[in-house]
């Protein structure tokens, strides 16, 4: 039986007044927030993309992906290093594996991401960066032109159609290996709205494009992680991923906790949602999608609200020490079934009370953020 959670609505009434909380103050509670999750992920070790025989492989000589969560290719001819990519897995809310966010490929290594693409057996590619911008390149053409055939390595690669959206275009390419029948097809989504480092101009515009990827991944049965990037495959893929993940906890009924997402996906890969007004972003999006409200600029980061209950400021050893034990502490049945029973109990209550709401909030913490739809929803449902 699946478990019914919250309205969009009753969400939308608690998300809305803790937005409003976090944009008091000229967005204090946002910035407290986010400078909380500086130091997320430091400790972590970068050696692979640190060695000599990898560094002209990264886009961006500081941002490299975290020894344990780098996605690691086969070797090719036992060549040692060649299972190097800038690239890392992360979660979405089933698994830790869910998405690989990535750097935008180079010419140096379209042939290691078409290998990682088909070695992964990935259906979709969300590319999130436009090819060029400002005179600078943020992204090397990785695939062929309209109707066209390229080949890296041993795999061919065909554009096979091209649908042209208002503010997006949905690519369908065919792959195959050289000397062999079977073929795949993959899907390629690119939003290139979005300016480096930067948010794009409506919440609407990025929440229309999520939700057609959200959709396209519920009616996917069987497959390996989808391949997220920008530029760097940072700051637009992080905040990407935060919200096609909160948007599907959403969609199900579960109140969404931005803070807690980002934290996750900043100990997959560094900076994850690069800057404030991304994280800004997420919750506009958030707002957005719960209310249907109408297009509003993203730009001004002074107009926006945000996330859930959260207290007052806390020192820096107090946080690391909560942090310390919040990852030691894995949840029980008992933890599981109480937060079932919350939904059951509620789901049904067309005005919730703030203590209901607090009280599931509270559940839903003690569960590791990355497996919040895999432990609450039954697996039939899940993606």
């Amino acid at each position: 039986m699946r478990i019914r959670g919250y309205s969009k609505t009753q969400i939308l009434q608690t998300f809305q007044v803790h937005c409003q909380s976090l944009a008091t103050n000229d967005n204090a509670g946002y910035r407290q927030e986010f400078e909380e999750l500086e130091d997320v992920g430091r400790e972590y070790t970068c050696r692979a993309g640190q060695l000599d025989a990898n560094k002209k492989k990264n886009r961006y000589p500081f941002i490299l992906p975290y020894d344990h969560t780098r996605v690691q290719l086969s070797l090719l001819d036992s060549k040692l290093h060649s299972d190097y990519i800038n690239a890392s897995y992360v979660p979405g809310g089933t698994s830790e594996h869910d998405f690989i966010c990535t750097q935008a490929p180079l010419q140096c290594t379209m042939v290691d991401f078409w290998r990682m693409i088909w070695e992964k057996n990935v259906p979709l590619i969300v590319m999130v960066t436009t090819l060029r911008e400002d005179g600078k390149v943020m992204c090397d053409q990785y695939w062929p032109p309209e109707r066209g055939t390229g080949c890296y390595g041993t795999l061919q690669v065909t554009t096979v159609s091209r649908q042209r959206h208002p503010e997006y275009y949905i690519t369908t390419i065919r792959l195959q290996q050289q000397g062999f029948r079977a073929v795949r097809h993959v899907t390629h989504y690119h939003y290139p709205l979005w300016p480096d480092q930067g948010v794009p101009q409506t919440a609407s515009s990025l929440c229309t494009f999520t939700e057609h990827v959200r959709q396209h991944l519920d009616n996917i049965t069987s497959h390996g992680p989808s391949v997220v990037h920008c530029s760097a495959g940072v700051g637009r893929s992080g905040t990407f991923v935060a919200l096609l993940w909160l948007l599907q906890l959403c969609a199900r009924g579960i109140p969404p906790n931005v803070r807690l997402a980002v934290q996750d996906l900043r100990k997959r890969r560094v900076m994850m949602v690069q800057n404030i007004e991304q994280y800004i972003l997420v919750h506009q999006c958030l707002l957005h999608w719960l209310g249907g409200e109408t297009s509003k600029p993203c730009s001004d980061s002074r107009a926006a609200p945000v996330s859930l209950h959260h207290g007052s400021r806390q020192s820096t050893r107090s946080r690391q020490g909560r942090q310390r034990r919040s990852e030691r502490t894995q949840p029980t049945t008992q933890d599981i079934r109480h937060t079932h029973q919350e939904y059951t109990t509620h789901s049904n209550t067309t005005q919730p009370s703030q203590t209901s709401l607090q009280s599931l909030q509270t559940a839903l913490k003690s569960i590791h953020p990355a497996h919040l739809l895999r432990r609450i929803i039954p697996s039939t449902h899940n993606r």
